[in-house]
């Protein structure tokens, strides 16, 4: 109902499981997906998963979880989801994150987003997989998906590297082609996984 009332968001489809999820994405591939974690007949990891592997176009997926992030959100990010956002959002909210979700965004919220990820890469090893592909960066490139693994947006990354804002999208469109990255959700999860950034370590801009 929210998002029948924008003029410009069409809701196609509606699934009360996530096999009913995958049936409703095939059918109509449609450019955002809001997806819950906890549904019956087959979970909103798995269904994320299995859509975004057989999607033959771009599909973001934004996941709807409670207050208290649970482990499912970090393996939906790890998925391909691009955001991720609480039950009780406000409606203007949920509309705007539906509509930079679908402009190619990444929607995180800083604070949940290092509470959720330095929680469960506490629990993993480093990727040495990951922190090989690490080479192909320069050093720059390095500092800045650093600071986005911390939290820091473009801006902030500006202001902390000392180079414009047309220099760093530069760099982030650099390093997630170089490390096949979708979006800056990814982008937070393999500067974890690599061992770049570690759980604890000091925010920016927060």
């Amino acid at each position: 109902m929210v998002l029948d009332h924008e003029e410009d968001i069409e809701v196609v489809g509606e699934a009360g499981t996530g096999v009913e999820a995958i049936e409703a994405a095939r059918a109509h591939w449609p450019d955002v997906i809001l997806m819950d974690i906890r549904m019956p007949e087959m979970d909103g990891l798995e269904a994320t998963r299995r859509i975004l592997t057989e999607a033959d176009r771009p599909v973001r997926v934004i996941i709807l979880t409670t207050f208290d992030p649970d482990e499912y959100v970090y393996e939906a990010l790890r998925a391909g989801a691009s955001a991720f956002v609480l039950k009780d959002i406000p409606r203007a909210e949920l509309v705007s994150a539906v509509r930079t979700v679908a402009d190619g965004g990444a929607l995180l919220s800083p604070s949940i987003t290092r509470r959720l990820i330095g929680r469960f890469t506490r629990q993993l090893a480093t990727d040495t997989t990951a922190s090989a592909r690490l080479e192909l960066l320069t050093d720059r490139e390095r500092e800045v998906l650093t600071a986005i693994g911390r939290g820091a947006n473009n801006a902030e990354i500006s202001e902390q590297l000392f180079i414009g804002t047309a220099t760093v999208k530069s760099h982030i469109n650099s390093l997630f082609t170089k490390l096949g990255l979708r979006d800056r959700a990814q982008a937070v999860v393999f500067a974890y996984e690599s061992g770049l950034v570690e759980p604890g370590e000091q925010d920016i801009g927060y």
